[in-house]
């Protein structure tokens, strides 16, 4: 398995865990939604498994350090870097302060920014990319980092079709590599088309394949209030966005 988690709690304070005892397992070559409202811990989850929590008890296996994508909204727009320079940030963690990123690692980031569809916007700069460009070069960020474990928060939430579609097709091409992909997403029509689903409601709701976890039942449970819409065939198909200004 590249990620497991046993019995995996944290939060930010002793004693008010956000996350309550979730256990999964989500082997090399498999792309795992994680659903769940806004607060209910998928932000969380990520920081626990990146080592990033205050408090954190139970077993987590990792192949290695993950690479983290944010959320597009959560980066800074008014620093004055181009997209390669973004890219060229993933190298950071295994460059020593002293010495400069070697060309490698430079190659490495205009490779990456050519796998996301962006070879030709390398020198353009950051903050004036649309929202979907923005969140391929924080993709090809993490592809610099070159690690067996992606956590991406929300990745195609809000991108453009065209970005959409280069994210998707890279997906397979790590899926493929035996990359192991965990997708903090709102959408349960997307979520059934992957192998693994893990329902989050601080506490966990469900983990294994779409079609035992996508059921209605475990999504009322998931989202609690978040209003679940039914298509014509029973089946819990979206979930409204009523935001009252979580936080993740």
């Amino acid at each position: 398995m590249n990620v497991a988690a046993t019995d995996l709690r944290g939060g930010y304070a002793r004693g008010s865990d956000v996350l309550g005892g979730v256990t999964f397992a989500v082997a090399p070559g498999e792309i795992a939604a994680v659903l769940g409202p806004n607060g209910g811990g998928k932000t969380t989850l990520f920081r626990a498994l990146l080592g990033e929590l205050p408090y954190r008890t139970g077993a987590v296996t990792l192949a290695g350090r993950p690479a983290y994508v944010p959320q597009t909204d959560d980066a800074r727009l008014d620093f004055p870097v181009s997209a390669h320079d973004v890219a060229l940030m993933g190298a950071y963690g295994r460059t020593p302060w002293y010495r400069r990123v070697a060309r490698a690692d430079r190659e490495r980031a205009d490779a990456a920014l050519a796998r996301v569809g962006l070879a030709d916007r390398a020198q353009a700069r950051f903050g004036t990319l649309s929202g979907g460009q923005r969140q391929r070069v924080l993709i090809a960020r993490a592809l610099v980092q070159d690690s067996p474990v992606l956590l991406l928060d929300e990745p195609l939430s809000g991108v453009d079709r065209p970005s959409a579609v280069q994210i998707e097709r890279l997906f397979g091409e790590l899926q493929a590599e035996g990359r192991t992909l965990l997708v903090a997403t709102h959408d349960v029509g997307q979520a059934r088309a992957w192998p693994r689903v893990l329902c989050l409601n601080h506490g966990p709701v469900a983990f294994g394949a779409p079609a035992e976890t996508l059921t209605t039942a475990v999504l009322r449970a998931t989202y609690g209030d978040e209003l679940v819409v039914l298509d014509g065939a029973g089946q819990a198909v979206t979930v409204s966005h009523h935001h009252h200004g979580h936080a993740h």
